[in-house]
């Protein structure tokens, strides 16, 4: 109801949309007077009123059942055309018609009143939810990575600790991983509230996506990723127009996802386009070709009961080890859906999780490229 409500709306608009509407009911029902009877008319203006009660603020909607009441009156009850009513029962109806279409009004918006105050009671529990349920991941992961940089940190201080040129090698490593885990989650925490607050803007030009994929999988390779990755692009896939670094953030949120959550094996990542044209189909949005990207893993799949809820905020599927926010596959999903896009997990028939990405793009090769 809350969508309905007239509150988006400015009084004087309310005001004016409301008499419209009384006008036009009173004058359809003014031809039928004659099969109707005048009684009937006030109940189809109750009904009026009623209707436009979940539409209009209070001031509004006082004004809409005195207006109506006041045009029954006027226009109806005889003698027609004059506020003067002579019939005893006409004056006790006229009475409770102005009675009845009041608290009508009365008891709507105290109804709207409460509804508000229990949605927004609802979202102030969830969201102190969400903060708890954040809260409670970012202990984990945040204060992880600091820990590994502080303890590599003191020993590579530590002058009474011998260390070899291979330890120290080791800890500069260790302090790098744990830099860009720490990394990792600032970049989720910023993604997800540019999400949420519609701050983000897409900034579109010709995209190599081969040369896409294989950036993200060096940055996998450098956390020492005991995973193999089988990438499948044709020669002859086009440039596509995307965003490059919101691109790189989904591929590499997938991956990493399955890197964390299997077993060393390989993750199969097949890059494909979809031409409306060659199967004479409307393309959507008049963009006749579609980027399919499908990301495939040999790990345990996932319960078919919880892939439904996977890209869900804060979710993280049930018996998995600790860590992670929950929010890597949320932020996928919506920067995907800002390049309007959509993106569909199942699992696959030899076991393993299978991610489908399908966005419509513009396409140039090279040549057209280079003229332009």
């Amino acid at each position: 109801m809350e969508k309905l409500s007239g509150n988006k709306y400015s009084l004087q608009h309310q005001f004016i949309v409301s008499s419209i509407i009384v006008v036009i009911v009173a004058s359809i029902s003014y031809s039928l007077t004659n099969f109707i009877g005048y009684r009937s008319v006030a109940l189809i203006l109750l009904f009026t009123v009623s209707i436009l009660a979940t539409l209009l603020d209070i001031f509004p909607l006082i004004y809409t059942a005195l207006l109506s009441a006041l045009i029954w009156d006027y226009f109806f009850i005889p003698p027609k055309f004059t506020f003067h009513v002579e019939s005893t029962e006409d004056i006790l109806l006229l009475l409770m018609y102005f009675v009845i279409a009041f608290v009508n009004a009365i008891l709507i918006n105290r109804i709207r009143k409460a509804e508000k105050e229990s949605n927004e009671k609802r979202e102030k529990e969830k969201t102190i939810k969400l903060y708890n349920t954040l809260l409670n991941s970012l202990s984990h992961e945040l204060r992880t990575p600091i820990a590994t940089i502080v303890g590599a940190t003191d020993a590579l201080q530590e002058q009474t600790i011998n260390l070899s040129n291979e330890d120290k090698t080791t800890l500069v490593s260790e302090i790098s991983l744990a830099a860009l885990r720490l990394n990792q989650q600032v970049e989720n925490l910023l993604n997800i509230q540019r999400l949420e607050a519609g701050f983000l803007q897409l900034h579109k030009d010709w995209c190599d996506v081969r040369e896409l994929v294989y950036h993200v999988i060096q940055k996998i390779e450098a956390k020492k990723s005991k995973h193999t990755f089988n990438v499948q692009i044709s020669e002859a896939l086009p440039y596509f127009k995307l965003d490059y670094g919101i691109m790189e953030q989904v591929i590499y949120n997938i991956l990493l996802n399955a890197i964390i959550y299997t077993k060393p094996s390989t993750i199969t990542i097949k890059v494909s386009k979809f031409d409306f044209n060659k199967i004479d189909v409307a393309a959507p949005d008049n963009i006749p070709v579609e980027l399919v990207i499908v990301i495939k893993d040999e790990g345990d799949g996932f319960p078919e009961d919880e892939i439904d809820k996977v890209f869900n905020k804060f979710y993280r599927l049930q018996n998995t080890k600790t860590g992670g926010t929950g929010l890597g596959l949320s932020i996928v999903k919506g920067f995907i859906e800002a390049h309007n896009g959509t993106i569909k997990l199942k699992n696959g028939v030899a076991g393993g999780a299978e991610f489908t990405i399908v966005i419509p793009a513009e396409t140039t090769y090279i040549n057209a490229l280079k003229n332009e």
